[in-house]
């Protein structure tokens, strides 16, 4: 008898492991990470919004008419949703909206695609974002295989690769209609399909391929004698070259702009340009020093080009330039020359904070010199400066108190 209930216990006990077995079996499979639910916007249903077949039988232009005005009137009710903090209620309306939008055509889908794909993007919804993203690229893929494609679709795939943050897709297709737009030599759409790849790089951070658009719409520019474009284009790629770390090539578009201003008799730009290009030269002489001469004359004629135009602020920046780079060459003298000027360009700003700054450098100068009587006189002006803004007393006081700790007893 007990062999025998024990037998039975033994089955049992099995029979409840395998069953557990089983069950953990299955779970695991349904969790499988490579398990993913079917796009919603590939879903196949009879929609009552649809009229029969539409598949077999275009819709006739009273069918697309009251599709698309319920359609519209489903994209209000998804936002009012989304509005309302029901954003996986928000999404599911929109993508019965989507799925309906492809028997309005490719154009209209796209365009639908890509305003829910920016919204879904804005969610952090990266699902949404791969099915929407999904549905473009077929949709791109059927355009591409029509000679010629359709350049507003292009555009319109271009435009929704972008609102889901492809970018790489979004040149692609921009490139595919730059092509076609040079070969139809339509100049104007050439330049802003340019414009729009050359920004596509710039936002992604991508200075080579910017600089590479821009550059090409400069010799547009150029070729047309757009003076106003070229500016632009200059300014936009000296930027570029400036955040690519690449002075050399800076400094060619900046001298470029300062070409343009002083024919233009525009001098205003100037003091900035120089302060610019002695900036680029500074950094190339760590390489090659004999190119410091040049950064010298650079923040020279930013200086007097200020002074003449009386912008002292700009002109007291391109004082502070030399005055380091004296400082640097051991020429002392002439940069307290220069910081005696700075002090002058200050006042004459009526720029506290800097003549604040510029008594403090002439005192660190004179320090340096172990010249005490005028460190004193420059640290007690700066000390004098620093209580009527009720800022850096403390500064000076303790640089005062060091001169007088290193004056011979």
């Amino acid at each position: 008898m007990l062999r025998r209930l024990s037998k039975i216990i033994t089955a049992t006990t099995t029979f409840l492991l395998l069953c557990n077995s089983v069950t953990l079996a299955q779970t695991e499979k349904s969790q499988s990470p490579d398990q993913f639910p079917p796009s919603p916007l590939e879903i196949n249903t009879v929609d009552p919004l649809l009229p029969r077949n539409p598949e077999n039988q275009p819709l006739s232009a009273q069918q697309r008419q009251q599709l698309e005005a319920a359609l519209d009137k489903l994209n209000q009710e998804a936002t009012a949703k989304l509005q309302a903090g029901d954003t996986q209620g928000a999404f599911n309306t929109w993508n019965r909206e989507l799925r309906l939008r492809r028997y309005l055509g490719a154009l209209q889908e796209v365009q639908a695609l890509g305003r829910v794909g920016a919204i879904a993007y804005q969610k952090n919804d990266r699902l949404e974002v791969q099915y929407i993203t999904e549905r473009i690229q077929k949709i791109q893929k059927q355009a591409q295989s029509q000679k010629p494609p359709d350049l507003d679709l292009l555009q319109a795939l271009g435009q929704a690769y972008q609102q889901v943050r492809s970018p790489q897709n979004a040149v692609d297709v921009y490139n595919q209609a730059l092509a076609m737009f040079r070969q139809q030599q339509n100049a104007a759409k050439e330049v802003e399909t340019l414009q729009t790849i050359g920004n596509l790089h710039l936002d992604w951070f991508d200075y080579p391929k910017a600089a590479a658009s821009y550059e090409q719409l400069l010799k547009l520019a150029v070729a047309s004698g757009d003076s106003t474009s070229q500016v632009t284009y200059l300014q936009q790629l000296a930027y570029i070259y400036e955040q690519a770390k690449q002075p050399q090539q800076a400094i060619k578009i900046r001298n470029q702009l300062v070409q343009i201003y002083q024919n233009q008799n525009n001098l205003t730009q100037l003091p900035n340009l120089k302060l610019a290009i002695g900036s680029d030269y500074e950094s190339l002489a760590r390489e090659n020093p004999n190119l410091l001469q040049e950064a010298f004359a650079n923040y020279q004629q930013a200086y007097t080009t200020a002074w003449q135009l009386q912008q002292y602020v700009r002109a007291g920046e391109a004082l502070q330039k030399l005055i380091a780079l004296y400082r640097s060459q051991g020429q002392i003298e002439e940069a307290l020359q220069a910081s005696q000027i700075l002090i002058q360009s200050q006042q004459l700003a009526s720029n506290f904070y800097g003549l604040m700054n510029a008594y403090d450098l002439m005192g660190q100068i004179y320090l340096e010199r172990k010249n005490y009587p005028q460190a004193l006189t420059a640290f007690h002006k700066g000390l004098e400066v620093a209580q009527q803004l009720k800022y850096e007393e403390n500064h000076f006081s303790e640089q005062i108190k060091k001169v007088y700790g290193q004056m011979p007893q």
